[in-house]
Order: C-alpha cells, then structure tokens, then sequence
C-alpha cells in the first residue's frame, strides 16, 4: 500500500469545522498525519491540492445496493464518481437476508425486492452472517455495513400473510434480528409503508426490536404513511423507538401529497422536538429531490393483496381483479398511502420494466403511457404491468416540495442520503447519479442552505456517527483514510429525470483506505480497497 502526501490543500475536518490549510499524510490505509509537514517528506504519491478541499468521503446511509457487489462487475462507478466511501444498505425494511429456506416463498421475496434491489439469484445468501461472508469474498470498490429489514424477517418468518405474529413467530423474528446484531449489523430498518410489514403492530415491532436497544444501536424506519397519516406515523415510530428502549432514524422524512405539503412537516417535526426533549435520541434523513423512487406494487391497497402477494398478481390479469383494483385505488384512505389519489396517476413516472413489451413506456407517466398505448385508464395499464411484469416495475413518484425538502434539510439533525434504489433500468432516479455532489452545487453553492463546512458535516460524520461507523467520516490521525479532494466551484451533479445516468463531474481525488479509487474524474479500475464494516 503506498503513502500519500496530499499537500496545500484547505482541510475540512467534517465535523462542521471551517477549513484550515493543511497537509495530510495517508499510510497503511489510515490518516497519519495533519499539519503543515516539511516540504522535504517523502511519500510515494504526492497530490498538491492547493486551495482544493479536503475532506472525508462521504457516507451515504440509505442506498439499496445490496445485491450489487455480487452480480454486478460495474459496482462503484457512479457511487465513486460521487465522492462516497461508505454505503450502509438493508434499507426499508428490504434486504435479502433472511431469506425464506423455502424456494418458492424466497422466489417471491426476491421477486417483491427486485424494483429495489435488482435481481436476486435463488441461490443467494439465506443468513446475515452468510450475506457478509460473502461479501468478504469479493472485491468491494467502497466501504459497506450492511442492517437487516424487518420486511424481510416477517416475510422469512410467516411469508405475506396478513395473520398477526403467533407468539412462536415473534420469538423466531426477535432472534433473527438479535443474530444480526451479535453478528456486526449497525441497525435494523423497518418499511411500514410496504407489504407485509403494513400488517404488523405497534406492539409487535416494539417486541421484536427490543434487542436493538439492548445492543445499543438504531432503527432506521420508512414510516407507515408519508402521506395523510405522515403525523400519526411519526406518533407511531417515537413510541415503537421508545418501547424497545433504543436509537430512531426516520428515513427519508418528507411529506407527501399536494394537500399535505408546507403544514404537516412541521406538525411532525414538533412532534419529534418534544420527543428529543424528553431524552429520544432521534434524527432523521432526506435526500435532495422532489421525486421518490419505489415499486409499482406499492400502489396496491393493502385489502387487496390480503396477505397473497401472489395472488393479487394473478387477479390482476383478470377483467374482475382490473375492476376490484380500480375501485379500490380510487378511494382517498387514512389507513394506507394510496398515492393514486394523493398524487395522480399523471405524477407517477414508469422508470424500470423487466418485460420487453412495456419497453417503450419507461419515462412516461403511467397516466400519459395509458393513453399512448391505448389502454382504457391508467389503473387497466398500472394493472397490466404489475401482472406481466410479476410486480417489479420501478417507479418514480414526483411527490414533494422543494420548501418541505428545505425545511428538513435545515434541521440540525438531518442527514443526507441519496436512496438509491437498483432496478434493472436505463432510467434510475437521477439521485443514484448525483445526489450528494448536488448537495455541493445546489444546497451550497447556488442558494446557500448550508456553508461548505456544514454541507460537508451532514455528508461525513453525523451520518456516520450515527450508524456508528467507528473511523469512519472524520479527518482525524489515526482513522481510515477515505478523502475527497475537489474545487467546490467545479463540482458538480449533471443527472437530471430526463438524462439520469450522467456521471458527476470534477472529483479530482477519491481516496479509499488509503488506495486512489477516482482520479480526474476517472475510476482507477483495479482498485478495490473497500472493506466491509462490523459493529461490535
């Protein structure tokens, strides 16, 4: 491994601190030394940064990459060209482990994950500790600590059903979560929103989760309703962090629906103040975009599927089931998120199809695809590709304001992420592309939500103080040697709805455990410093 004197460059530590000139010496993978070091030491690769900043990598807590160092060879490309080290997947309460020891109820999950997280192989890792050993077997590019979703334990447990939890079944699903936890897992994360976990309790999450609190880590949740019950939702997750006694990160925290934006935010943001007063230790996330990015199944009401994902597929290729489903998503409800309503069909963008038939419709709204193609409404076409394409559609839902997304971002406890989700598509969300250097371009350079320092601290060590990432999103002697080195004047995202897969651009240095990953906006193909990271 060799040393690496950065020199001249305008350090910024990553804990909100303003920068300072400096050097920084990088050896063995880890920070060796900061200050004005003599012009005479030696390293074998000297980068002078002169007034370019410094500082950590950035570390992204909410992407959806968790298949892709296993089948996908182009892994890191866009994640590197960001400027992020650190990824923590197992997000929303999707992972894919556990997985169901039964083929046919794995197939399912995996084929319910595939919007989110790509294709996953019927021979994929079953277990948490068979998941990181075989990630320690391949060639990582960046830094990955991987949660477990409580989506996935219910499905391993008991399949879709809608049946509560028998007490068995608990106890089972609590072990699966304390298996992860004993075995390095940062945090759990739950996706209340999502089939199946929308049928289990309150007090059946604040059960299962009370290992979280005994090992002293986080939940990270996607609430039960971001949308008309936004505000009870986050009642709901304060009490379920507070049952199990342990840490709360509200995932991308946002408010969704034309009628719901620019008042319940704050509702619930008092909500979460009160909640930090009485000693909650609470924080949430958001990412940098008015549009969302999910699966087109998350348009079926829940009284529909009834605990048969399956099932309500198939019915969906009937005349009767086409009907049941456009009644049923026409309905306004409080007791599920029925975007149908909240948004429009004409605000709700094909991005991913897996059948080739579909092909055509991907970036037209399904409103404007139904028309084109000549299906009767938007629920017969929203119908016919949850069907034919077996329900792994990925979707993006242009559901927020640009002044609610501000007054997250301007909370001093929010983080920045990107949620990247990984469907097999040539149209991602352009967040997967460019969110965190969008932070540099928009939030800081051109309407100046944040000074540089701050921008960098909400990209660095809080996000990595909270998932307890020990080493990791700090400048400090001592720890590892992930560093960006780039003139904020030149950074910059160049993803956008319509063309979503441009690279950033002006990234001069992407160091990684102390290996150069990017140079010049070019990745270093035959590094792959990246290590995986457990919580003990």
């Amino acid at each position: 491994m060799k040393s690496i004197l950065i020199k001249n460059g305008i350090v910024y530590d990553g804990l909100g601190n303003p920068g300072i000139k400096a050097d920084i010496l990088l050896k063995n993978g880890r920070i060796q030394n900061i200050g004005r070091l003599s012009e005479n030491r030696t390293a074998d690769i000297i980068i002078d940064a002169n007034n370019k900043v410094v500082c950590p990598g950035f570390v992204d807590i909410h992407r959806h990459c968790d298949m892709k160092p296993l089948n996908d060879p182009d892994f890191g490309k866009c994640e590197l060209a960001q400027g992020i080290t650190t990824v923590v997947v197992g997000n929303c309460g999707i992972s894919p482990t556990p997985s169901p020891l039964n083929l046919d109820r794995a197939k399912e999950m995996y084929d319910f994950d595939e919007p989110v997280l790509g294709p996953v192989a019927v021979d994929a890792p079953k277990t948490y500790g068979d998941y990181i050993e075989a990630l320690e077997r391949v060639k990582l590019p960046l830094n990955m600590a991987a949660m477990i979703g409580t989506g996935a334990v219910r499905i391993a447990v008991k399949g879709f059903s809608n049946e509560p939890y028998t007490r068995a079944e608990l106890e089972q699903a609590r072990m699966l979560i304390e298996e992860a936890l004993k075995a390095g897992a940062p945090g759990i994360s739950l996706g209340i929103m999502y089939l199946p976990e929308c049928y289990t309790t309150m007090e059946e999450f604040a059960y299962i989760l009370e290992p979280v609190g005994q090992y002293g880590r986080v939940i990270a949740t996607h609430i039960r309703g971001e949308g008309n019950k936004m505000v009870e939702s986050v009642e709901e997750v304060i009490e379920i962090a507070r049952k199990a006694g342990c840490a709360l990160e509200i995932s991308h925290f946002k408010s969704c629906g034309k009628k719901n934006w620019r008042k319940d935010i704050h509702t619930a943001i008092e909500l979460i103040c009160k909640a930090r007063e009485r000693g909650q230790d609470i924080t949430c996330d958001f990412y940098p975009y008015e549009g969302g990015s999910t699966a087109l199944t998350t348009m079926l009401p829940p009284d529909f599927v009834n605990g048969d994902m399956k099932q309500a597929l198939a019915r969906l290729g009937t005349k009767e089931g086409v009907e049941e489903f456009r009644q049923k998503s026409r309905i306004d409800s409080d007791e599920w998120d029925n975007f149908c309503v909240l948004l429009g069909w004409d605000r709700i963008i094909i991005s991913g199809v897996q059948t080739q038939k579909f092909q055509p419709m991907v970036g037209m709204t399904v409103a404007e695809a139904a028309k084109n193609f000549g299906y009767i409404d938007a629920e017969a076409l929203a119908a016919a590709l949850m069907h034919e394409d077996n329900g792994r559609t990925a979707i993006i839902n242009m559901s927020m304001c640009q002044e609610d997304i501000d007054t997250v971002a301007r909370l001093p406890w929010s983080n920045v992420i990107s949620d990247s989700i990984y469907a097999q598509t040539d149209t991602p969300h352009p967040r997967m592309y460019g969110a965190f250097p969008k932070i540099i371009r928009e939030y800081i350079k051109e309407r100046k939500l944040y000074s540089l320092e701050e921008g960098i601290r909400r990209m660095t060590s809080q996000p990595a103080f909270r998932m307890g990432l020990e080493g990791r999103g700090v400048l400090k002697e001592g720890n590892y040697a992930d560093v960006l080195v780039f003139d904020p004047n030149q950074f910059t995202d160049r993803a956008t709805y319509t063309n979503p897969t441009l690279l950033p651009y002006g990234l001069e240095y992407c160091i990684v455990n102390g290996e150069i990953a990017v140079a010049q906006d070019e990745r270093c193909s035959d590094i792959f410093s990246g290590q995986i990271i457990r919580r003990y």
